[in-house]
């Protein structure tokens, strides 16, 4: 790998919720991921089905789902629960895409999608949901003490916080492997542990832990796998930049996880009082 390719910008979400809804995208997550539920991260329709055990809903919960993207994973949860839903992202694309979704549904009056930045002040009032949702995004929030802490603010008290960070540092990583996998975004590294350690100081109580980076390990190599297949096709919608970078940063992470150098945890926690 060039240390001059290593380093640069990819613009992977972007070119994602650009053709969110197209045939071949939707085509290459069934593959990657077995069912297509509209994710963009490293979640599965199974795995996501073990989260929504762990979080409880009723009818009457409010869910907030942050950097929901767009917005499908968060509708499958109402669909699954009948549980009312937020979703804040940065990306308009994926909001416009969670909204036409929820009106395909009919769901429109269960659901409220926003555009915003997860990492400040959100817009709610004080002790609003019941849960708080965000799936391998946390990693690209700066100040994670005073996200928790904000996130701890909008929760009911007894209220769950369920999060997966998938960049938990547990071997080495060389500054090339780094600069890849930190090619879509600002990211942020942490060791193992710390995650826990910030939750209790932001008033939660963490109730369960669960090494969740075989799960990103084969969904990585599965999606770096399907788009190949595709190179064609994709390299005419995304341009050759684009492509090779997204393809660069799906080998690195593969293999970072396969090697459980960098792993992916999920946390469940409840807000104390």
């Amino acid at each position: 790998m060039k240390t001059s390719e290593a380093g640069k910008r990819v613009d992977l979400y972007g070119a994602s919720y650009r053709n969110f809804a197209s045939e071949l995208y939707s085509e290459i997550r069934r593959e990657a991921f077995g069912e297509d539920i509209g994710q963009t991260g490293w979640v599965t329709a199974e795995e996501q089905d073990l989260f929504i055990s762990w979080l409880h809903l009723a009818r009457s919960s409010q869910l907030l789902d942050l950097a929901c993207g767009s917005g499908k994973p968060t509708l499958r949860i109402a669909q699954k629960t009948g549980c009312h839903v937020s979703g804040v992202d940065l990306h308009a694309d994926a909001i416009a895409s969670a909204k036409a979704t929820a009106r395909e549904l009919g769901y429109e009056g269960r659901t409220k999608f926003y555009q915003g930045n997860a990492a400040e002040h959100l817009a709610f009032m004080n002790a609003t949901f019941d849960a708080v949702t965000c799936i391998d995004a946390i990693n690209h929030l700066p100040d994670r003490a005073n996200i928790l802490a904000e996130w701890c603010r909008v929760l009911k008290p007894g209220g769950r916080l369920l999060f997966t960070d998938p960049i938990v540092l547990t071997g080495p990583v060389t500054n090339a492997e780094i600069a890849v996998r930190a090619s879509i975004g600002h990211f942020v590294f942490v060791p193992a542990g710390l995650d826990e350690a910030l939750l209790k100081e932001a008033g939660f109580a963490v109730e369960h832990v669960e090494d969740r980076t075989p799960n990103m390990a084969a969904n990585a190599q599965g999606w770096l796998a399907a788009r190949a297949r595709r190179e064609k096709a994709l390299r005419e919608i995304e341009g050759d930049e684009v492509f090779a970078g997204q393809q660069r940063f799906l080998e690195t992470a593969a293999l970072l996880a396969s090697e459980r150098r960098l792993s992916r945890f999920a946390i469940l926690a409840r807000r104390s009082s």
